[in-house]
Parts: structure tokens; C-alpha cells; sequence
């Protein structure tokens, strides 16, 4: 009678050790899943092992799924009109959110490498703003496309709404100052589409994991059509997008155009006070093409450089770096540096011609009570014409105002507009080159401008990947605060033939089907040995017995075991 029980104790037990061996292969990762949870949760002692069901996806759990976004360039113009110094607050902003979105896309992946495994989300409560709970639709025939949808969708922790409305609100205050930079990611998009394809391919050949983890171990040809209809649909369309992809950085060999030349912004200001002496032998002596610069009237009628209404900020080297590009001067340029003073108009241009580099500069006109207001540009080509003697096919003219009247008292200036026109109206008025804004470009309208012997010059590009875009665009010259990093560039950032672009593409494409498949393959093979195992080694469970009940009469095991 006593060795009854003992023997059934014995039994037991002998059949725990089995299963232990042969069923419960998912719990070999245990450190692995403990590690993941104590970041997730915090939870740093002993893990329970508490598992999804089969094919869903723990309806009380929450996840977390922010995009963050925000670009700002330059932002710090804004404050040094009033401040007299360089603030970049949107840099400030880019941090935060950066911090931010670093936090979430940390537990986004942890979240993700739990459901991987099967284990339920506990969020640390430190994380959570609130907690929602989807209540159980047992019997709904979409509950498991609702749950799904809950899962990835339903945010509930503290750092996602902050993201979130940080994003928002930074998003919103720098696209209403710097909304023409907006365009800067379609251009960006241009030279770097075929690398963030290759990128995107990537994350799908990721996400195949979960993916097919839930899709195989769901009970539903329902709830597997949705797990996996919407990924293959995106996958396909990744597969097929490069056939609708553009580049000018992708072309045949032989048909890139030269390299566009250099006009330093203001001189070099990266390297010297801008409108200064100083800035502008600068950007001579590293072979730039042609000097650019602002220039007004003083009140005793001297046409000087100068592009702020106050002197405040370019005229106090001393407290402040004038630009915020400026890197740290050697001894020499600091001594130099405070050593440089207001420049004149006429000896910029002496300067220029000495060098023979093209001219272009802004015009501002006088406030009002100014005794030149009406005389100023006058002051300026009497400085042009007769005291600086210029040589006439250096200076870019961009003023439009009294353009007829210029072209007949100083025939030989290179008329140049500030904004796209129809040719006609181009040739009309003799226009030559266009200056225009960086966003503003196009290869196709370079291409067109060119055909009537239209030159286009691109302000203010400053990075190598914008100045390549420019390059395999076709514009002829570029002006730049960064003369001495642009001149050392031989050839376009991210080159490539078509031929070449097509091989990686299509290796690309390959490649990844193959993971993807060998991905599928694989947890469909562990799936069915796993169901194969729990029939086979469990003489407890009657024939007529369901996997479900299995893993049911399983889920205090962990106790046991431990």
C-alpha cells in the first residue's frame, strides 16, 4: 500500500525529467529571456516562464511603436538676431528626441525578442502612463485580427506619448521656419534611395522572425493570412520598388558632367570671420572659383560687406564664433582673426580681380531717413565701374530692379536671376546663370536651362552628399561655406552604372527571399517536431487528447522543475 504512491511519485517524476529533455526546448534560452525581461520589466530575479498560447499574442500585453523624425539645419539663424550669439536650439531638440526615440526603439526591440519567444510583455510601471487591456472576444470570429491590431498599436507607456508630442511640437515649430529644408529629404532620397532599399530589405529579413514564429503556431488559416498577407504585400512591393527608383547618380559611364565650381559663401567662413579679408583669401587659397557677399551703404555713403542689420554679431570675435560651422583657429588665424576689419565693397572687388574670381553679391537697400536711400545703387556701380575697374565678365549681377538700366551703362556684367523663369523671359533680359536655392533643384530643369546656354549655381550647399546631388545633377556651380572639404572631392558621393546598381539589387532581392524562406522553413520544422514530441512522449495525455490541453496541463511545470 505505501509503495504505491512512492512508485507513482517515482513515475511522475521520470516522466517530468523526459518531458523536461525533449519538450521544453524553448525554455534552453532561459538567461536569454531573463535578461530580455529584466530590461523590459525590471524584473531581475527569477523569470516566470509564462508562455502565449499557440498563434496569439498575449491580448493583456502592451507594445510600444513610435517613428520619430526631425531634421533641422541651421536652425540656430534664427536666435542670433536677437541673442547676438549662436543657440542652436534645434540642435537641442534633435537630442532630446533622439534620446527619446533611442528609448523606445530599446523597448520595441526587447518587446519584439519576447514575443519571438513567446513570453508575455510586464511593463515596468516606471514606463507605463496607463495600461489598456483589450477584453477577451472569445467566440468573435476577427478576434485574433483585433488582437494583432491591439498588440502593435496600442501604445501605453510614458515614453511614447513623450516622443511623440515632442516630435510633434519640434516638427511643428521648425516646419514653419525652415520649411524650404522640407525638401532636403526628397534630395536626400535621390542619391541615397538605392542604399535605403538594401536597408529596408534588411529590416523585413528581420521581422521574417516574428513573423513567421506567430504565423506557423497560429490555430487559424484566418489568423495566418493576416500575420502574413500584409508582410509579403511589403516585402513585394520592396522586391519591385527600384524599378520605379531615379537617381542622377546613376548613369553610364562617360556621361558625368564636370565638377561644379566653387563659390565661397561670404568667404570661407567655416575658417575666418565671414566678409572679411581674411575669410576670403581663405576661399583663394583653396582654389575657389568666385567670392560671394552682402553689401549696404553707410550713412557717409560707403558701399561696405555686411549681411545682419547690426554689427553685433560678426564684429565680436572676441566672445563669440560669428558662425556656427567655425572650428577651432590655430594660433596664427586667432591672431589674424581680431586683427580683421569691416570690408569695403571696392576692396573686395581690387581683391577679386587681383585673383580673377567671379563676383556675386546681395544688395540691401537703406531704411528709410538713410541720406543714400535713393542714391545707393548708384554708390555701388560708381565703386564697380570706376574706383574698384573690375574686369566686367567677373561680376555676376543678380540685383533686378534696374536691370535695363545696368546692361546699358555697364555692358559685359553676367546677368544672373534669383529664381526660375521660363526661358523666354530669361533670354529677354539676357539672363546667363540662375541662382537658386538648393532645394530648387532639378536635373531636369539644369538640363533645359543648359540647352539655351543658361548656367545654374546652388546656394548654400555645404555637405559632400548635397554637392555630389548637384554633380550628377549637371549644375555648373555651387556656393558653399566649405570651399576647402568640397575641393577634394574627385568624383560624386555614391556613383554607380546602372549595370551596377542592377546587380545589387537584384543580389539584394535573392538573398533575401532566401533568408526569408529558410526562416519560414525553419520554425515550420521546429513547430511540427515540437508537436510531434509533446503526442509522443507524454503517455498522460489520452489519444484522443489536443495539443492545447498539453500545454495547459504544462504551465505550472516551470514551478516544478525549478
Amino acid at each position: 500500500m505505501e509503495a504505491g504512491p512512492s512508485s507513482l511519485k517515482r513515475l511522475k517524476l521520470g516522466k517530468l525529467k523526459v518531458v523536461r529533455r525533449s519538450l521544453l526546448q524553448r525554455y534552453e534560452h532561459q538567461p536569454f529571456i531573463s535578461c530580455l525581461a529584466g530590461f523590459y520589466s525590471c524584473r531581475w530575479k527569477r523569470y516566470q516562464r509564462e508562455k502565449t498560447e499557440p498563434g496569439k499574442c498575449c491580448c493583456n500585453m502592451v507594445s510600444e511603436i513610435k517613428v520619430s523624425r526631425d531634421f533641422c539645419t541651421g536652425a540656430g539663424r534664427y536666435n542670433y538676431g536677437n541673442l547676438g550669439f549662436w543657440f542652436l536650439w534645434s540642435l537641442v531638440i534633435l537630442i532630446v528626441a533622439a534620446v527619446l526615440f533611442a528609448y523606445i526603439s530599446l523597448l520595441l526591440v526587447l518587446a519584439m525578442c519576447l514575443l519571438a519567444e513567446g513570453q508575455q510583455l510586464y511593463l515596468h510601471w516606471s514606463h507605463k502612463l496607463l495600461k489598456l487591456a483589450v477584453i477577451e472576444m472569445n467566440g468573435i470570429p476577427y478576434a485574433e485580427m483585433l488582437k494583432l491590431i491591439y498588440v502593435f498599436f496600442v501604445s501605453a507607456q510614458i515614453g511614447t506619448f513623450l516622443v511623440l508630442g515632442f516630435s510633434i511640437a519640434s516638427l511643428f515649430a521648425l516646419s514653419i521656419l525652415w520649411r524650404d529644408h522640407r525638401k532636403t529629404v526628397r534630395l536626400s532620397f535621390q542619391v541615397t534611395a538605392p542604399y535605403l532599399h538594401i536597408g529596408a530589405i534588411a529590416i523585413m529579413v528581420f521581422l521574417a522572425w516574428p513573423v513567421a514564429l506567430h504565423a506557423i503556431r497560429a490555430d487559424k488559416k484566418v489568423t495566418q493570412v493576416i500575420i502574413v498577407g500584409p508582410y509579403l504585400a511589403i516585402l513585394l512591393f520592396l522586391f519591385l520598388i527600384p524599378l520605379g527608383m531615379y537617381s542622377p547618380c546613376i548613369r553610364e559611364m562617360g556621361t558625368l558632367g564636370p565638377k561644379p565650381a566653387l563659390i565661397g559663401h561670404r568667404g570661407a567662413p567655416m575658417l575666418a570671420p565671414e566678409n572679411t579679408e581674411m575669410s576670403f583669401l581663405k576661399t583663394i587659397e583653396h582654389g575657389g572659383d568666385g567670392l560671394e557677399t552682402d553689401v549696404t551703404i553707410s550713412y557717409d555713403g560707403v558701399p561696405f560687406l555686411m549681411h545682419d542689420d547690426t554689427l553685433r554679431r560678426t564684429t565680436n570675435i572676441e566672445e563669440n564664433k560669428p558662425f556656427v560651422g567655425m572650428g577651432s583657429l590655430s594660433k596664427a588665424d586667432r591672431n589674424q582673426a581680431k586683427n580683421q576689419s569691416i570690408y569695403t565693397l571696392n576692396s573686395f572687388l581690387r581683391l577679386a580681380d587681383s585673383h580673377n574670381k567671379l563676383v556675386i553679391f546681395d544688395l540691401y537697400r537703406p531704411p528709410e531717413k538713410h541720406p543714400y536711400r535713393n542714391l545707393w545703387l548708384r554708390k555701388v556701380l560708381d565703386v564697380i565701374l570706376k574706383e574698384s575697374k573690375i574686369k566686367r565678365h567677373l561680376v555676376l549681377w543678380l540685383h533686378n530692379s534696374v536691370r535695363s538700366f545696368v546692361q546699358s551703362v555697364a555692358p559685359g556684367f553676367q546677368h544672373t536671376m534669383g529664381r526660375k523663369a521660363p526661358i523666354e523671359d530669361l533670354l529677354k533680359h539676357n539672363i546667363v546663370k540662375l541662382n537658386l536655392v538648393y532645394t530648387d533643384m532639378s536635373s531636369e530643369d539644369i538640363r533645359k536651362y543648359a540647352e539655351a546656354n543658361i548656367t545654374t549655381n546652388f546656394y548654400v550647399v555645404n555637405e559632400p552628399w548635397l554637392y555630389s546631388l548637384a554633380w550628377c545633377s549637371g549644375a555648373h556651380s555651387v556656393t558653399t561655406n566649405a570651399v576647402h572639404l568640397l575641393k577634394d572631392l574627385n568624383q560624386p558621393l555614391f556613383l554607380m552604372t546602372p549595370q551596377q546598381y542592377n546587380t545589387m539589387w537584384i543580389l539584394t532581392d535573392l538573398t533575401a527571399a532566401f533568408l526569408i524562406s529558410l526562416i519560414f522553413a525553419l520554425h515550420w520544422w521546429r513547430e511540427k517536431n515540437f508537436s510531434c514530441c509533446a503526442q509522443d512522449s507524454n503517455p498522460m495525455i489520452e489519444s484522443g487528447g489536443t495539443y492545447n490541453k498539453f500545454k495547459t496541463e504544462l504551465s505550472d511545470m516551470p514551478a516544478v522543475l525549478a
